[in-house]
């Protein structure tokens, strides 16, 4: 199959955000970022004539318009819509399972990657000829998003269709940090040899993908790539659309590559909340911590959270100032080290009461190796060396793939 390059663009960011723990970025004077979508004189005239399959969810937009609804507008042939984790508008709940339907805004069929099937089958692919993909994703490994892009590049490899992936910048773009996953722990939430922060935007990650031989059998797709126009990956990007449902505050954006790793420990971190992934607690360390709250369930971000109902105590990271992750580049271990000290009941610390495998910490770290650092009170360093080399390895294999400064 042929290869259809990338268009690269020089890039740099402004980060609008009010908050005075937001971290700033130097600006390019008069440069505005451009998210692949925004570009449409770079991509209409390549889908014209075409039928169109889009995998698409709520950030998947042009300004504040839906993309799906700006392209129909503009006389593009839309055949269907395929959505992921959270459905086509993004009102499902994290993990549950999404159906067919046909969207009520156009009437185009939507085919669900999060229910039934987690890949478009030949007969979804027949009636297609271009098949776009434009998801916002926020830079970690255990955010499904990139596993569903893999999947359709497979697809679209086995049934001689080509991508279009339109870019966008990665919230987390400056972060490069933990262990390379394991391949003993590949699983819904880890699938590839990279760190838990990997520091690509899917358009890099695609071509990653394709380097370095990750689909199935190997093979490549055949992908074009819409660059991000003045963008690099040290200017943070503040998202104008919630990437999901529990992911709803840039602060929660921010800490999620730190946070995210008490999915596989026994503490709430504010599912059943209106603020997940900023703040994190547990009935049992009553006493321990003055801050305090009660989740409880919440249709179409956590109906049956952890402790529902239960008081709960622990960290209020709210207002944490994000510049000191922006300054260490490194994910936060000190606040998995600190809450595992004052639990008074240490032995149910990992026990994180989740369904199957993913409720492991070792499938959410990519290692074997984290629980017992923590349980045996291993130093950040010690935890931080037990990534190399494969840390710095990974760092100079991403070079070869970066569309960005």
């Amino acid at each position: 199959m042929k290869f259809l390059l990338p268009i690269v663009i020089a890039a740099s960011l402004a980060f609008c955000s009010t908050s005075k723990h937001q971290p700033q970025t130097k600006v390019d004077a008069g440069k505005e970022i451009k998210t692949g979508a925004d570009q449409t004189e770079k991509y209409l005239p390549y889908l014209k004539g075409k039928r169109v399959a889009i995998m698409a969810n709520l950030t998947t937009i042009i300004g504040k318009t839906h993309l799906v609804d700006s392209l129909k507008k503009l006389g593009i042939n839309i055949v269907k819509v395929f959505g992921p984790e959270h459905g086509f508008r993004g009102n499902a709940s994290a993990g549950v399972h999404v159906d067919d339907e046909k969207d009520l805004a156009t009437g185009i069929p939507i085919i669900s990657l999060y229910g039934a099937k987690n890949k478009p089958s030949k007969e979804d692919l027949a009636n297609v000829d271009v098949l776009i993909y434009d998801l916002q994703d926020v830079g970690c490994r255990f955010y499904t998003n990139i596993n569903a892009l893999a999947r359709l590049m497979e697809a679209c490899y086995e049934n001689g269709k080509e991508m279009l992936i339109l870019d966008r910048p990665n919230p987390n773009g400056y972060l490069i940090d933990g262990p390379v996953l394991d391949m003993k722990y590949k699983s819904g939430i880890g699938m590839f040899p990279i760190p838990m922060s990997h520091g690509l935007t899917v358009g890099e990650f695609a071509q990653m993908a394709n380097g370095e031989g990750w689909l199935k059998d190997k093979v490549k797709c055949t992908i074009k790539i819409i660059p991000v126009a003045d963008y690099n990956h040290d200017m943070l990007y503040t998202l104008p659309v919630k990437p999901s449902p529990n992911l709803n505050t840039q602060q929660s954006i921010m800490l999620y590559p730190s946070t995210c790793l008490f999915e596989g420990i026994y503490l709430n971190h504010g599912r059943g909340t209106y603020f997940p992934f900023t703040v994190i607690g547990s009935p049992s360390l009553k006493g321990k911590y003055d801050f305090s709250f009660t989740p409880t369930g919440i249709k179409g971000m956590s109906e049956t959270p952890l402790f529902m109902n239960q008081v709960c105590y622990g960290l209020d990271l709210r207002n944490y100032d994000i510049n000191f992750l922006v300054k260490s580049k490194q994910i936060n271990l000190q606040w998995v080290m600190e809450l595992y000290k004052a639990s008074p009941n240490k032995e149910q610390f990992f026990d994180s009461k989740l369904s199957k495998e993913m409720g492991l910490v070792e499938f959410r770290v990519g290692s074997g190796l984290f629980r017992k650092q923590i349980m045996e009170g291993k130093s950040e360093k010690e935890i931080r060396d037990s990534w190399e080399p494969g840390l710095s390895e990974y760092k100079v294999m991403r070079k070869k793939y970066l569309l960005y400064p």
